[in-house]
Parts: C-alpha cells; sequence; structure tokens
C-alpha cells in the first residue's frame, strides 16, 4: 500500500512542479493547470520507451565501464527528455522560445532538486513501516 501512496505522492509533487513554474512564468491558472496535467502525463507516455531502449542498450553493455556510460546516457538522455517536453508544452501555451526555453532549463532543476528530497521522505517512511510491521509480528 505505500508504494501505491509514494508513487501518487510523485505524480502529485511532479504536477505542482509543473503547475508552479507554468503559473510563475505565464502569471495563469489556466495555463498552470494545462501544463499540470498535460506535461506529467506526455513524459509518463514517454519514459517506458524510453527505459526499454536504455535497458537493450545497457545489456549489450559487457565491460562495466560501458555499462556505468550507458547508465549515465540514459540519465542524461531522461533529462533532455524532460527539458523537450517542458519546451513543448511552454512554446505551444505561449508561442515564445524564450518562454519555452525558460521552462525546458527550470522543470527538470527543480525536478532535481525536489523529487530527491521527496523519495528520501518516502524511503524513511518505507522503513518506519516496515520496523512497526516486523515489531507486531513478533
Amino acid at each position: 500500500m505505500i508504494i501505491v501512496a509514494k508513487k501518487v505522492s510523485q505524480v502529485a509533487a511532479h504536477t505542482s512542479i509543473a503547475f508552479g513554474l507554468m503559473y510563475a512564468i505565464t502569471g495563469s491558472i489556466a495555463f498552470g493547470g494545462l501544463a499540470a496535467i498535460l506535461e506529467p502525463v506526455i513524459n509518463v507516455l514517454l519514459l517506458p520507451l524510453h527505459e526499454r531502449l536504455w535497458h537493450k542498450l545497457r545489456a549489450s553493455a559487457f565491460a562495466v565501464n560501458a555499462r556505468y556510460a550507458a547508465l549515465a546516457g540514459e540519465k542524461l538522455s531522461q533529462t533532455l527528455m524532460h527539458a523537450a517536453v517542458a519546451f513543448a508544452m511552454l512554446y505551444w501555451a505561449t508561442g515564445s522560445l524564450a518562454v519555452g526555453g525558460l521552462a525546458a532549463v527550470l522543470e527538470p532543476i527543480l525536478n532535481v532538486i525536489a523529487l530527491p528530497y521527496h523519495d528520501r521522505l518516502w524511503d524513511r517512511l518505507q522503513l518506519r513501516a516496515g520496523a512497526s510491521t516486523s515489531m507486531a509480528a513478533a
């Protein structure tokens, strides 16, 4: 159950970042809501395809250094994918290359800063829940 709650919380955090960024840039609740809905959905739809491709590339790497290089490439590619989606969303909504470019830079940075804290909080909650469950079973 905690895994489902964590995933729902991750989606809420991501949509909050998308909404907040779009609202801060445009001052429009409508554009903020649009970004909060569409940007995460597009990323969620693209991410499995992205992961499958990189899984195949990592699987074909035999040397340890090649696997590390593939993992680094995957993370860089994932960041670029997020930036491209953020750019496309804001450019589509506003028609401004500058606004799209600002979003392409800020959205991944905000996610990279915020989501690790989010994940650490949930890791602690999972550890506490696991400790309580094992104490109750004993």
